[in-house]
């Protein structure tokens, strides 16, 4: 069982850093976002981002989808972790990974993300992070992953390991 009551207390630079990423499927679709600006900005993308001070990580997740989508999470369901390390950047990105299908309002454009719906089967992968493609359809398929990923940059994967957990 996945723990949803962690919670941030990370303020060094050489920590970890923790962050959210939560999936939105509904049937056959899935809901990506536009990433307009930061890190990220041109890809396709769950919705997600920091974990504030004394915030858990669920309650994370549910904020940031809020704030870049304008829907609310009746309920989130933990998928796995992440961890990417960066060549030239110290800091490791530790991402929890969430999906739901309960949720209430419409999604609209926010300054951050611009949503859209996608087929199951047209997943724009080619405008996504290169590890995407690696665990988002283990966890389409149900199951629960924990991956880590290293980049050379933030278009190069160089090597990557994923299980099922």
């Amino acid at each position: 069982m996945l723990s949803k009551k962690i919670v941030s207390t990370s303020t060094s630079k050489s920590s970890p850093k923790t962050l959210t990423l939560a999936f939105v499927v509904l049937k056959n679709r899935i809901l990506l976002g536009m990433k307009k600006r930061g890190f990220g900005a041109g890809r396709w993308n769950g919705f997600g981002g920091k974990v504030l001070a004394g915030e858990t990580i669920e309650v994370a997740a549910q904020r940031e989808l809020l704030e870049e989508t304008g829907i609310t999470a009746e309920k989130l369901r933990q998928r796995g972790m992440l961890t990417f390390h960066f060549e030239n950047d110290p800091v490791t990105l530790c991402v929890h990974l969430f999906s739901t299908s309960n949720f209430s309002g419409e999604p609209h454009e926010t300054e951050e993300m611009k949503p859209q719906w996608f087929p199951l089967t047209a997943i724009p992968y080619a405008v996504m992070w290169a590890d995407d493609r690696y665990w988002l359809p283990v966890v389409l398929s149900g199951k629960n992953v924990a991956g880590e990923f290293w980049f050379k940059d933030t278009d190069t994967l160089l090597k990557h390991r994923v299980a099922v957990v």
